[in-house]
């Protein structure tokens, strides 16, 4: 099919997934000097050497409705291959990087043949989704709460400009490809102070600020980040997604690095790995716990649930009270509840319990010691609970 040899079969699938514009902006960001040029067929591209000595030129066609695209195209792709004597997927990183930013999320963990869970699979790219939304929301808003409806930006990013790439040799690895737009080819990168970058870059370099601030706080230093958390790229959902990904007991490590488009200007952050021990993991409660009480006023909210458990003891006046734990809905998302009722908001409680009945109870929710709590004037909507009961629960 191209020439008298049998195609490297890699890089004819790379081929099938990459476009002729990616190769072109990826070259213009290089050493490659465009030699000439046919609008909409092809390309000439030279690569000089130091000595004045030409160490390539390869033909790049941009028709794809030639019925030779293919084949000259796998001879463009295994042209710089060659050159640079790389295999076909590091010249598919090295292209995608032209005209997107890489985050990488690699689980450091004993593998006896290379694979995870699939379950622990589920949950990391679960909590990658939550760390980009959590990112994309504070740098669309840096004064918005995370709660609600999000900026049109926020779900436009995460539908249109992010992707989830192959995964990497090495422990193993989640690839995140954001891409930036299209530009022309012979367009450099504008190094003026006041150029308006494109979101997923302004994403991007919030998510490396916030995860470079939430791995110091873990290590105690910079503790000034969580007086201005927005600043610093910070964000309860943005710890909480660090947590979810760091639970398995088997993680010794989470190594974060970003590599940044070549079309852009370089950022000033995510520059070098980011480092997240095994022995650090215990801190993230405590920074997502500060965020949350910042975040998160204290508030009156009314919860309908179930109860889970309950702990009865007698206080000091000798009234039966008793800690209660309601699985009810917070943020959109079920979670345990803490609260202290007494008297017959505790015997109700009892038998919404064992009849497995939902509880309603309404008081000023928190969070603190790194749990969901109901506190101040709690007041238990015990009508449904009466109405099946048919008489008090005291007689």
């Amino acid at each position: 099919m191209v020439g008298d040899f049998a195609p490297d079969s890699s890089i004819l699938e790379l081929a099938h997934s990459i476009t002729p514009v990616a190769v072109s902006q990826y070259l213009a960001t290089q050493p490659w000097e465009l030699e000439s040029r046919q609008d909409h067929i092809r390309e000439i591209w030279r690569l000089p050497g130091t000595d004045g000595q030409r160490l390539g030129r390869i033909l790049l066609p941009l028709a794809v409705d030639y019925e030779d695209f293919l084949p000259r195209f796998y001879d463009a792709l295994f042209a710089i291959s060659r050159i640079n004597d790389w295999d076909a997927d590091k010249l598919q990183e090295r292209i995608m990087a032209a005209r997107a930013d890489l985050f990488f999320v690699r689980l450091d963990q004993a593998m006896a043949d290379g694979t995870i869970p699939f379950r622990q699979a589920e949950i990391t790219v679960d909590a990658i989704w939550k760390m980009l939304r959590a990112a994309a929301t504070t740098a669309a808003d840096p004064k918005h709460s995370h709660l609600g409806r999000r900026p049109t930006a926020v779900a436009d990013f995460l539908d249109e400009d992010v992707r989830l790439g192959h995964t990497k040799r090495g422990s193993f690895v989640f690839t995140v490809v954001t891409r930036l737009g299209d530009h022309s080819p012979n367009e450099q990168p504008d190094q003026s102070s006041d150029v308006i970058q494109p979101f997923p870059r302004r994403v991007m370099e919030t998510l490396a600020q916030g995860l470079e601030t939430t791995r110091d706080l873990t290590l105690g230093q910079n503790p000034e980040a969580l007086d201005d958390p927005s600043r610093w790229g910070l964000s309860a959902g943005l710890v909480e997604a660090i947590e979810e990904m760091a639970e398995p007991d088997s993680l010794r490590a989470l190594d974060l690095s970003f590599e940044w488009a070549a079309a852009e200007i370089k950022p000033n952050v995510g520059n070098s790995p980011i480092k997240l021990e095994h022995q650090a993991f215990g801190q993230l409660g405590r920074v997502r716990e500060r965020l949350i009480r910042q975040e998160e006023p204290k508030r009156r909210e009314t919860l309908i649930g179930t109860v889970r458990s309950l702990t009865r003891e007698e206080n000091r006046e000798d009234e039966e009270s008793g800690t209660i734990i309601l699985h009810a809905a917070v943020k959109g998302r079920f979670r345990n509840v803490h609260m202290t009722l007494g008297g017959e908001d505790h015997d109700w409680a009892i038998v919404a319990y064992r009849e497995k009945l939902p509880f309603t109870v309404t008081g000023d929710l928190v969070y603190e010691r790194r749990a969901w709590r109901l506190v101040g004037d709690l007041m238990v909507d015990s009508d449904f609970l009466r109405q099946r009961h048919g008489q008090s629960p005291s007689s």
